[in-house]
């Protein structure tokens, strides 16, 4: 095999969560050239994977089928000549571009029934197997039915220090200083978001034990009244929400000393980039999507409701994050700090 095209996640998490897929086809197949078709929020992340020499960004509207967009992307690739297309979303549309470019082989689980769409199929997960998300994309490297061999390599994304001291110049961060990154955000819902005010108590105890730390805030213009009441409970964390692209926020976190994050896209590129980190769980299960660093430590009560994979709490309580108090991160993130 000589080129392959990967049709990737529309989420930052899951585009990492691939990237040992990429790496078990660098190794299955040494000349291999990737190439990858994201969306425009993931594609920073592709741009930053070893693996991936062209990343095709598209604004494709999500829930749309855009057949002319589609069509049209299709006939670019048609004309690189690859030889097999990884198809790593589930929807049907997004099989369509690898089909209409007439792409030899073209791989991925059945999903919502793409008999034809795809022609290696592998068979859908039942919905009690929550197998690790790196290995149930790593098995498309191989047969339908194979068992992929060997342990997995953990993400990795490739860092520019250079792109790290310009943004962090524009922001006027001091990079002298310890800088400690909170990514209070988390897309999927508010049962994966630790509340502000904890957010705000771990700073105030940082700002005790480590007064010369840096704190900012890191995600989208969605997040910004997060980062918002944090500020106004703990004035010294800086609210840069919305005001970075992604590339830029991987450039920040990648000097970051330490990261605290709720289980969301960032948490994974923190963890992709190595910098310790401080992952707090609540509806979801750290044992399927697991921040992949050992420099990264989860906290997760595992109360009986959880995990309940709820985008809101369906008892109305939160128990699992309100639960999870500030001082039990700081156990965690004191150590990061010390021996940064």
């Amino acid at each position: 095999m000589r080129r392959a095209l990967v049709i990737a996640p529309n989420w930052i998490g899951d585009a990492l969560m691939a990237q040992p897929l990429l790496s078990r086809l660098v190794k299955l197949h040494p000349r291999i050239v990737i190439d990858a078709v994201a969306p425009t929020w993931v594609a920073p992340v592709l741009e930053r994977m070893p693996q991936v020499r062209d990343v095709y960004a598209t604004s494709l509207a999500h829930g749309k089928l855009q057949i002319l967009r589609r069509w049209q992307l299709a006939s670019d690739l048609r004309e690189v000549g690859y030889d097999a297309a990884y198809v790593l979303p589930n929807s049907l549309k997004s099989a369509l571009i690898p089909w209409m470019a007439a792409i030899p082989l073209r791989i991925g689980y059945t999903g919502e029934h793409r008999y034809g769409l795809l022609n290696v199929r592998h068979a859908n997960p039942g919905k009690d197997l929550r197998m690790p998300m790196v290995e149930r994309y790593a098995a498309l490297a191989y047969a339908p039915g194979a068992k992929a061999p060997g342990e997995l390599p953990p993400p990795h994304l490739e860092t520019d220090l250079n792109e790290a001291a310009r943004v962090s110049a524009r922001f006027n961060l001091d990079t002298r200083v310890p800088l400690l990154v909170f990514c209070p955000g988390a897309e999927y819902g508010p049962a994966k978001r630790w509340p502000p005010e904890h957010f705000a108590a771990l700073a105030q105890m940082v700002s005790q034990s480590f007064p010369y730390t840096q704190i900012i805030a890191l995600g989208s213009a969605k997040d910004a009244p997060l980062a918002q009441a944090i500020a106004e409970r703990a004035p010294h964390v800086r609210n840069l929400c919305g005001q970075t692209a992604l590339g830029e926020a991987c450039a920040l976190i990648a000097r970051a000393s330490a990261v605290v994050t709720n289980d969301s896209g960032l948490m994974h590129v923190a963890a992709a980039l190595r910098r310790p980190l401080v992952a707090v769980f609540g509806s979801t299960d750290p044992r399927h999507t697991p921040p992949l660093s050992e420099s990264a430590k989860v906290q997760w009560l595992h109360l009986e409701c959880s995990p309940c994979f709820a985008r809101e709490c369906p008892l109305g309580h939160l128990n699992c994050l309100r639960q999870l108090s500030a001082e039990q991160v700081f156990g965690d993130l004191r150590g990061m700090l010390l021996y940064r």
